[in-house]
This record gives structure tokens, sequence and C-alpha cells, in this order.
């Protein structure tokens, strides 16, 4: 099996503790040399600044690609703009486009009065800069906004089209879920690289929660092994074996790249890479 290229997925830090565990997690995984690391926006851009203050830190003191996330949330096009062009300006060449979730409270996204109306319209704005490498998201599983089975695959169409240049799918923990969705995609005409996101799983209370609320689908095998695991104190060896075996899967089906939800924490992330044969660099100045 040939090793895959990587990428990892950081969120910005609340706190001077949190930024430090950023700090490690990006000091533990950058040896494994990432396509690109990516940083999140928070619901509803609560944490907008905080993302600034991440991705540039990442990009200043390291020698990593950093997208930044982007979103159309409680902001006008001038604005949104705006931050584009700062990022532009500090040398950041990638963009995670994405319509973004509603602020907390608000059931459902609606679009600031001067603002961009949906994910195509910035994806749009931001082609016509010419500054960046524009990724967005994808659904292998229905969206819980999606009015019909094919909704996620045409919005997709309408991403690319509008200029986004590769996608990046939620987290999903069947490898047919995410070839349903290639396949689909495919026969629609989408071309562009379609990244399987990976969620290595920490606290399985946690995960199955979130997937519940972002329309993933749990399988009833997992939630039983994982309650068994949970009950047997083997929780974390559970967590690599799954996902190390959905990374391999996904391999023999012809990826070659798996984006890592690492959630500010490496230790899973460098397990299952690790367990994929994807090791550390080591230059000539690490061993003379």
């Amino acid at each position: 099996m040939t090793a895959p290229h990587v990428s990892f997925e950081f969120f910005p830090p609340r706190s001077v503790e949190a930024s430090f565990r950023l700090h490690e997690t990006v000091q533990a995984l950058a040896p494994l040399n990432p396509e690109f690391v990516s940083v999140t926006y928070g619901a509803g851009g609560t944490t907008r600044r905080l993302t600034h203050e991440a991705v540039s830190a990442i990009h200043h003191t390291s020698d990593l690609r950093v997208a930044a996330h982007l979103t159309c949330v409680d902001a006008t096009r001038a604005e949104t703009l705006a931050i584009a062009r700062d990022y532009a300006e500090a040398g950041v060449q990638d963009i995670v486009a994405l319509r973004g979730d509603p602020p907390k409270g608000v059931d459902r996204f609606a679009p600031h009065p001067d603002g961009f109306r949906d994910t195509c319209e910035l994806i749009s704005a931001l082609k016509d800069t010419g500054d960046f490498t524009i990724r967005v998201g994808a659904y292998p599983d229905r969206h819980p906004e999606a009015a019909t089975d094919t909704a996620d695959v045409e919005w997709l169409k309408r991403k690319i089209d509008a200029g986004a240049d590769a996608a990046i799918t939620q987290f999903f923990f069947e490898a047919d879920t995410f070839f349903r969705f290639r396949d689909a995609c495919a026969k629609a005409g989408i071309d562009a690289p379609i990244l399987p996101g990976i969620l290595p799983i920490e606290h399985w209370a946690n995960a199955k929660r979130f997937a519940l609320r972002c329309g993933a689908t749990v399988p009833a095998w997992l939630d039983h092994a994982f309650e068994t695991a949970c009950r047997d104190g083997r929780e974390e060896l559970l967590a690599i074996a799954v996902a190390t075996e959905l990374c391999s899967d996904l391999i023999d089906g012809g990826v070659e790249h798996l984006h890592f939800y690492t959630m500010n924490k490496p230790h899973l992330t460098q397990d299952i890479c690790r367990a994929l044969g994807v090791t550390p660099e080591v230059h000539l100045e690490d061993v003379a």
C-alpha cells in the first residue's frame, strides 16, 4: 500500500492553554509533511479574529501551507473580502470557502443584507481576486438542510463551477459512503479532487453527538463496538483500528489524499498515519 498524502485541520484557540496545545499539535504533525493544514472558523463568525491570528502564527512560524476557513456569516461582502485581502498580503494562498453555521440560537442561515448570499457567490468573488487556491466543503451523507438526496452533489457542482479547486468532505464512518458520493459526483461531471475527511475518534459520545447533528450516518456496528470498548477501557485502541481500516479501504479504492480533523490533539492522528506508512521526514541536519 502506497502511503497517502495527508492534510490536517486545526481550530483556533480561545485561551492561553489552548494556544500552547495548538502549537504542540502543529509541532507534532508538521514532520509528517502535510500538503496543507487548515484552521476553522467558529459558528456565526465567532472566531474570526482568532482564526486570523492562528493562521498568521502557523504561517510565520512554520514551513506549512496554511488554508484559512472563510464564511459568509454575519459580515458584508466588503468585510469578508477585506479579510481575504489581509490573508493574501500576509502570504496565505489557500482559502476553505464555506457558507458557515448560523450564530448560536439561530436555526437557519440568513445572509447579511450586504453579504454573500451563499458559498457560490463567495467562491466567485475570491476567484476573481486570483490570489487563492479555493477548497470547499462536501457532504457524502445527506446534509440536514438538503432538500433532496441529490442536493449535496448538485451544490458541490455549483461550487466547482463557481471556481473552487477542490473539496473536503464532512467526516463519515464507512468507505462505501465516500465511494457512493464520489461516483455520484463523477456522474454529475465533477472532476475536481474530493478529499475524504477523517475524524479520529477520541471520545465516542461526543463524536456520535456531532455526527447526528451534522447528518453523518452512525453505523449500528460501530456504536456497539465503541460501547463495548468504552466499558473495557479500549476506546483508544478501537479508534486507531477503525480509522486505520477506513483509511486503508479508501486507499485501496483509489484515494491518494486524506484530510484529518485533529481536534488539536495529535496523538491519534500520528498513530493512524504511522499505521498507513506516513512517517516523519528526517533531514540530514537531524541526524548529523
